[in-house]
């Protein structure tokens, strides 16, 4: 349960960042993926409201970060904020992002893991792993991994739970499990427990020319999203920190500028209400601050509540088997 039933849908993020002021104001809080007319924007203005020691807003294009920093900046004048850049398909990108933040704070309270991208044709990351599972799990996986001597220094001053990772996931992972015998999205022959959902709307089940799945690699990555906080929430509450994932609800935003019209169609019958970025962003200050989630109370929100996710995507063998892989597409380990 958490603290505020009545929340839902239209719910304004600056509403639970006031809400819940005091577990902001001092705090170090990062968000990831922030760019103008974005949850991630939403997210900031939302965090800033209250005043945190240091506000650090995390994205690949610098001119975009510096507009929603400006914007900060000018919205509420006493708030720190600083900007840093990274690639998310790019793990040499993340690595000196990572080293940059740990040059700016000691201690990191609030770690929300915002980024995400979706696209209708094939891409590879640096590494050479399919754009969608490399930039919105694999990246993040890392980024985390790089930034958790921070949130367990954060943990040791407060009390246990309160220390969060949110990773922002979608009621679209329901399209797909981790294609592990496919996780680059080839098409290849997949086991029967692998197999996309079906039957899928025409645009959904598309199949590119050579062998993409668009939808089903965006929903693979979104279920990767949520295994990884159900693995964070069963390995760390010893150290104090917390772990929730969560869908925004229906946002208009910029993230689906690479679909067609058709694509654009079938997602936009997905929801009935469309929210602005402010209400787009309230789950995630409910994921991040609400005391009454301290202790373990669920696994995955939408509009403030929890909510059902895929069996698939809490399971916890399944979890485990996706932390291996992650660390195999990484080169170490990341030990809890």
């Amino acid at each position: 349960m958490t603290s505020n039933s009545e929340w839902g849908e239209t719910t304004s993020a600056l509403e639970v960042a006031s809400t819940y002021a005091q577990h902001i104001k001092g705090k170090n809080v990062l968000i990831t993926g922030v760019a103008p007319e974005g949850v991630g924007e939403g997210t900031a203005f939302a965090f800033a409201s209250q005043k945190p020691a240091i506000l650090i807003l995390v994205s690949r294009t610098k001119e975009k970060l510096e507009a929603v920093a400006s914007s900060v900046r000018e919205r509420y004048p006493g708030v720190d904020v600083r900007i840093v850049t990274i690639d998310l398909a790019s793990q040499n990108s993340i690595r000196k992002a990572a080293a940059e933040v740990a040059g700016l704070v000691s201690k990191l309270d609030i770690l929300v893991n915002n980024a995400g991208a979706t696209y209708n044709s094939r891409r590879w990351t640096a590494e050479g792993l399919e754009m969608q599972f490399g930039a919105n799990h694999i990246g993040p996986f890392l980024f985390t991994k790089l930034l958790y001597p921070l949130l367990v220094e954060a943990a040791k001053d407060s009390p246990a739970g309160a220390t969060r990772i949110v990773n922002v996931s979608s009621h679209g992972h329901r399209l797909s499990t981790i294609r592990f015998h496919d996780y680059n999205i080839e098409n290849k022959e997949v086991p029967p427990e692998e197999k996309p959902f079906s039957p899928m709307p025409p645009a959904f089940g598309r199949v590119q020319a050579d062998g993409y799945m668009p939808t089903v690699a965006y929903a693979q990555s979104k279920t990767a999203n949520i295994l990884f906080t159900l693995y964070l929430q069963e390995h760390l509450k010893e150290k104090g920190i917390m772990a929730y994932a969560l869908h925004p609800g229906g946002v208009s935003s910029h993230l689906g500028r690479d679909h067609d019209e058709e694509m654009a169609d079938a997602i936009a019958k997905t929801s009935k209400f469309w929210k602005n970025c402010d209400q787009g962003a309230s789950t995630t200050l409910v994921a991040a601050l609400d005391p009454a989630l301290n202790v373990r109370s669920g696994l995955y929100l939408s509009d403030c509540q929890f909510f059902p996710c895929a069996d698939f995507a809490e399971d916890p063998v399944v979890a485990e088997r996706l932390w291996h892989l992650s660390e195999d597409l990484i080169g170490e380990k990341f030990v809890l």
